[in-house]
């Protein structure tokens, strides 16, 4: 269930039902020549969308606001500062809360937004809330990633590549520009391979200064297809188990009275 595609009595209805909202966060950034700048939110709403149609919750509204200050060369890339872009998060989180769900799930559609993410995760311990918080790190059984392994014809990937490409494909083939596809992949620079492994703001750009990672021209809808059926039966398979969850609510509700605990014994 979309969110905004619902009447105000059918959401209450939704909230009661399910219990769960998804909200699959990506950015606006480059994707090679070849993919739209909203590939990250387009193909991580439409995963929440088929996982919430067999495993019901409902779906927040594309949400494209997230951490790509490496994409900032980049014209039509769009950041915030990142104070502004903790508390919008955080804020629209409390505002998912505060229309009655007691579980929120957050589907990276981004991996700039990887620390982001876990990041926020952690924060949910500073304060106690009416709800819980729960972040998809998207890993598979070992027996859905070799099937995923067979569909694809490259080893390469991490951005705009075969499986990126594909699973666009099939999403919305329109937008899909594979005439302006790079001739040759994209493989790592190394610039900084000087330095001993760490990472800095500029690593991505320092191996990827195009902002295409892979080798998509082997890329096909087909392939995208059988991708993303992979994907939602995973995340479905999340949801189920978080609308069944009980420990991690009860958890908070321990660790927070412990810390009241601590306050009241210092005062």
């Amino acid at each position: 269930m979309q969110w905004e595609h619902l009447t105000s009595a059918d959401f209450a209805q939704a909230v009661r039902q399910t219990g769960v909202c998804v909200i699959a966060l990506g950015v606006i950034e480059k994707h090679s020549d070849h993919l739209p700048l909203g590939t990250d939110f387009l193909n991580g709403h439409r995963l929440a969308c088929l996982a919430a149609e067999v495993e019901p919750a409902v779906v927040f509204p594309p949400f494209y606001f997230g951490q790509i200050y490496e994409a900032r060369c980049f014209p039509g890339t769009l950041t915030i500062s990142p104070t502004l872009l903790i508390e919008l998060i955080q804020g629209v989180l409390d505002e998912i809360g505060r229309n009655g769900f007691g579980k929120i799930i957050l589907l990276n559609a981004h991996g700039g937004n990887t620390h982001l993410l876990s990041f926020l995760a952690q924060c949910t311990l500073w304060e106690e809330k009416p709800y819980s918080v729960y972040l998809y790190t998207g890993k598979m059984t070992p027996e859905r990633q070799a099937a995923w392994k067979s569909i694809l014809e490259t080893t390469l990937h991490g951005h705009a590549c075969e499986c990126e490409t594909s699973i666009s494909l099939a999403n919305h083939p329109a937008l899909v520009k594979m005439a302006a596809l790079p001739a040759d992949p994209a493989e790592p620079l190394g610039r900084l391979n000087d330095l001993p492994p760490n990472l800095s703001g500029i690593s991505w750009y320092s191996n990827f200064p195009d902002h295409y990672a892979g080798d998509a021209r082997l890329a096909s809808a087909e392939k995208g297809r059988a991708l993303q059926q992979i994907q939602a039966a995973a995340f479905a398979e999340f949801i189920a188990a978080v609308k069944a969850d009980q420990v991690a609510p009860t958890l908070e509700r321990e660790f927070f009275g412990r810390v009241q605990q601590v306050s009241q014994n210092a005062a």
